[in-house]
């Protein structure tokens, strides 16, 4: 399956959720793969400086990880391809009109937006404002 393409439909047809745990972004050394799997990321990423990886604070705080920030996670309900052009575009210019930041991860079937936990119920009102437009 490879998703929608058309950015007309993927906005409107986003809905986004808001999933209620908080997480955190934290790196650990390039060589701790194994110390990084076993905090059951929620993403991985390999940068040059060592692992990127999202987690649950719960994780992060039970086993002494340093994060800065707790997030929450929006999903994009829609199925959009890795080839779409302009959702990351539409969605970071409604969520900058409302003055919050945005982490976004493009995973194979959706787009997840991590934003301040604290502004997570305001993003996602602006989100489904934009889906309405």
């Amino acid at each position: 399956m490879s998703g929608e393409t058309n950015l007309e439909t993927l906005i409107r047809t986003m809905k986004p959720a808001l999933d209620p745990n908080e997480y955190v972004f934290a790196c650990l050394p390039a060589r701790d793969w194994a110390a990084a799997t076993d905090l059951k990321p929620l993403s991985l990423f390999q940068e040059e400086e060592g692992l990127t990886l999202i987690i649950a604070k719960q994780e992060a705080d039970r086993h002494g990880i340093d994060y800065a920030g707790v997030f929450g996670r929006i999903t994009l309900t829609v199925h959009s391809s890795l080839e779409a052009v302009g959702l990351t575009a539409a969605v970071a210019a409604q969520l900058t009109r409302a003055g919050i930041s945005a982490n976004v991860v493009a995973a194979y079937y959706h787009d997840h937006i991590f934003v301040p936990r604290d502004a997570a119920e305001r993003a996602l009102r602006a989100l489904v404002e934009l889906t309405q437009t």
